[in-house]
């Protein structure tokens, strides 16, 4: 099943891309995406080729910044009766988890996971669409969007300690300096931000309890998850808690709010399983972190929820037909 999101989550595509002096339609025909589909913002498109079409257009307009320029365009929350009610919590941190509980109604790619650590907090995003889709853009538009809206929510009370991404370094940062106003962390095990917890729970000066129940009236009988959407969402949330060393069922079943039972069903009639889903998702993010020469093996094995690196090089071995070290000397070889 292809992984769809709503063209909404790509606006500002057409104002930005013209104004860089190109033709947005051409480009989205080019990425295999329908230009009328992707300017009504109701409609759904293929995430994986909106993730092609922001690697494209940032590369024939020479801009590595296009898609922080995309969300320089979302001054506030969009219309819709989800993004009123996200808009209309009482914290940041409502939002959130808001945001997590009506992930399918707003971007099925899109991951989003709070973890708390005492006196801070850490907002996870990951974007899961097929493997060797490039994301550089996509989540720098997803992080730059959600800095948007933390802003506009929190004004000066948004003081984000760290932006992390997990791609490399762009040769210029100083957008990027400019447009998050925090420190930059870029080939990091996650992307997201990091924050102090009491800024999550600042009060939303345009909270409206009332407006949110009414809105909640509305969203709930729309859209619920279907068996192959609950294979997606499992998906998502494995990917967000394997570095965490929490990608077990029960943590998994907790994230999506099912019980074990339903999560477990709802994978067996979607021809899938929790252990299944589990190994594509090591396997993938096994590329990720091998790819990324900063990783000690030994950090690779942890990532990926293996306590001893040993055992992490058996699984890797049958894997991939040779040995960690052999598989990045040999990725090393052919990238020079």
């Amino acid at each position: 099943m292809e992984t769809m999101l709503r063209s909404v989550a790509m606006s500002g595509y057409f104002d930005v891309t013209r104004r860089l002096g190109l033709n947005p339609a051409a480009l989205a025909q080019q990425a295999g995406i329908d230009a009328a589909a992707l300017a009504n913002s109701d409609d759904r498109v293929p995430a994986a080729a909106c993730c092609r079409l922001l690697e494209l257009t940032a590369e024939k307009a020479a801009c590595p910044t296009f898609a922080l320029l995309m969300a320089e365009t979302r001054q506030k929350f969009g219309t819709g009766v989800v993004n009123v009610l996200l808009a209309h919590k009482r914290t940041l941190r409502e939002v959130l988890l808001a945001a997590v509980e009506y992930r399918h109604l707003l971007n099925e790619a899109l991951a989003v996971y709070v973890e708390n650590a005492g006196e801070t907090v850490t907002i996870r995003e990951e974007l899961v669409v097929e493997p060797g889709t490039p994301t550089k853009q996509a989540i720098e538009l997803a992080l730059g969007v959600l800095a948007r809206h933390s802003s506009a929510l929190l004004a000066d009370h948004w003081k984000p300690r760290a932006v992390h991404f997990t791609h490399a370094a762009h040769a210029d940062l100083t957008f990027h300096r400019r447009f998050f106003g925090c420190p930059l962390e870029f080939g990091s095990d996650f992307n997201g931000f990091v924050c102090a917890a009491a800024d999550l729970d600042y009060p939303n000066p345009a909270a409206d309890p009332e407006l949110v129940r009414y809105a909640e009236s509305l969203v709930a009988p729309l859209d619920p998850m279907g068996t192959d959407s609950t294979a997606l969402e499992v998906r998502k949330a494995i990917y967000l808690l394997l570095p965490l060393e929490q990608a077990t069922v029960e943590p998994v079943a907790r994230h999506l709010r099912l019980s074990v039972r339903t999560m477990q069903r709802q994978l067996e009639l979607a021809d899938t399983s929790f252990s299944a889903l589990v190994e594509e998702v090591r396997r993938e993010l096994a590329v990720r972190y091998m790819s990324n020469p900063r990783y000690p093996i030994g950090r690779v094995a942890a990532l990926l929820g293996y306590a001893q690196q040993g055992s992490f090089t058996n699984w890797f071995a049958l894997r991939f037909g040779m040995t960690p070290r052999d598989w990045r000397n040999s990725v090393g070889r052919r990238g020079k």
